[in-house]
C-alpha cells in the first residue's frame, strides 16, 4: 500500500513542510511592523531583567512547546522552568513569585486551564507574556506584552490537529531565547556549563590534566640509556613514544613509533645506534591546564598522535597520545 501511494505520500510531506514555511515567513513578515517589533522588544526587556525566572506554561500541544522553550531558556543562560496549569491551580502555583516573568502559551488565548490562574500571577506581581494567535483573546488582553504568532492555517489536512501554529510558537520562542543569548553575551563556554554530560561540555571543560598519563605511566628515558632501553620503556608504557630527558626532569626530546619506523627504513644495524642519534629535539608540548579540545588541534596540526605535558619550567609532567582523546570522546 505504501508502494502505491508513495507519490500521495511524498506530496502531502512537501505540502506539509511549505505550510509551515508559510507559517515561520508569515511571523517573519510581522517584524517589518514597528508596532510587532516594540511588543518582541518589551518582551525581550521583561525577560532580560528578570529578578527572578521565567515560568513557561502552557497545555495540550502548546503546553509540550512551553516545555520545549523553558528547556532552551534554561540551557542558555535565563533560569526557566515550566508548570503545568492543571498543576498550579492545585498547589503549584506555589512556584511562582513576584519576581518572576509567567510566559503563556495558548493559540485560542483561551485555555481555561491558564484563564483561571492568569488574575493571580497578575495580582501576586508577576509580569504576563501571552503568545497566541488571536490578539483579541482573553489571555493577550491580560498580557502586559502580546506576541502574536497567528497563521492562516494548520499543515494538517482538516486544519485542525496544532502542527504550523505550534511550529510558529516554537519558532517565536526560539528568536526570544537567542536574543536573550546575545543579549547576555552567553558563550559557548557557559553553554558547556550547562551541559556537561554532552560532547560540547566534555570538549569545552576536559583538561589535559583530566585525561593525560603521569607519574609511573609515562614513558621516560635519559640521554645516557641505550637504544634497547628506548625500546624496552616504550613497548612497557604503551603510549606510542618515550620522553627523553635531564637529571632534573626537563625535557630534552622524544622518540617515537614514527621515528622507529623511519630508522628502520634506513638501517637494520641497530647495535651501534645511540640516543642522541634517533630522538627529535625540542618537541611539542602542551600545559596540563589546556583544554585537550586544543591538544587535539595541535595534534591535528602538526599530524602527530603524541604529546608531552610539562610545567612552566618545561619539567615533564605528563604524556598524551591520540587514544586518549578518543576513548574520552574529545573528537
Amino acid at each position: 500500500m505504501i508502494l502505491e501511494r508513495s507519490e500521495h505520500f511524498t506530496a502531502l510531506a512537501k505540502n506539509t513542510l511549505e505550510i509551515e514555511t508559510q507559517g515561520i515567513q508569515l511571523l517573519k513578515e510581522r517584524f517589518e511592523d514597528p508596532e510587532y517589533c516594540q511588543a518582541f522588544l518589551a518582551a525581550v526587556d521583561l525577560l532580560l531583567h528578570c529578578k527572578g525566572r521565567i515560568v513557561v506554561s502552557g497545555i495540550g500541544k502548546s503546553g509540550h512547546i512551553a516545555r520545549k522553550i523553558a528547556a532552551t531558556f534554561a540551557s542558555t543562560g535565563s533560569p526557566a522552568f515550566f508548570v503545568h496549569p492543571a498543576e498550579a491551580s492545585h498547589g503549584d502555583l506555589g512556584m511562582v513569585q513576584s519576581e518572576d516573568v509567567f510566559l503563556a502559551l495558548s493559540y485560542s488565548g483561551e485555555a481555561s486551564e491558564l484563564m483561571t490562574i492568569v488574575p493571580l500571577i497578575k495580582r501576586m506581581g508577576a509580569k504576563l507574556i501571552a503568545m497566541t494567535g488571536k490578539p483579541e483573546s482573553s489571555l493577550a488582553k491580560f498580557a502586559d506584552v502580546h506576541l502574536n504568532v497567528a497563521i492562516q492555517k494548520e499543515a494538517c489536512p482538516l486544519n485542525l490537529a496544532p502542527t504550523t501554529s505550534t511550529t510558529a510558537t516554537l519558532a517565536m520562542g526560539d528568536a526570544l531565547a537567542v536574543v536573550l543569548l546575545d543579549a547576555r553575551n552567553f558563550q559557548a563556554s557557559d553553554f558547556a556549563m550547562s551541559h556537561p554530560g554532552g560532547s560540547l561540555g566534555r570538549r569545552l571543560l576536559t583538561l589535559v590534566r583530566d585525561i593525560m598519563h603521569s607519574g609511573e605511566e609515562v614513558p621516560m628515558n635519559t640521554m645516557h640509556d641505550s637504544f634497547k632501553d628506548l625500546l624496552l620503556e616504550m613497548s612497557k608504557k604503551r603510549l606510542g613514544m618515550t620522553v627523553i630527558t635531564d637529571g632534573n626532569q626537563e625535557v630534552l626530546g622524544v622518540f617515537t613509533d614514527g621515528d622507529l619506523r623511519r630508522l628502520l627504513e634506513k638501517t637494520l644495524q641497530l647495535e651501534a645506534i645511540t640516543v642522541s642519534d634517533v630522538i627529535t629535539l625540542n618537541p611539542k608540548t602542551v600545559s596540563q591546564d589546556m583544554l585537550a579540545a586544543e591538544a587535539l588541534e595541535i595534534m591535528e596540526r602538526h599530524r602527530i598522535n603524541q604529546l608531552i605535558v610539562v610545567d612552566q619550567q618545561n619539567k615533564l609532567v605528563g604524556a598524551l597520545n591520540m587514544h586518549d582523546l578518543l576513548s574520552n570522546k574529545i573528537l
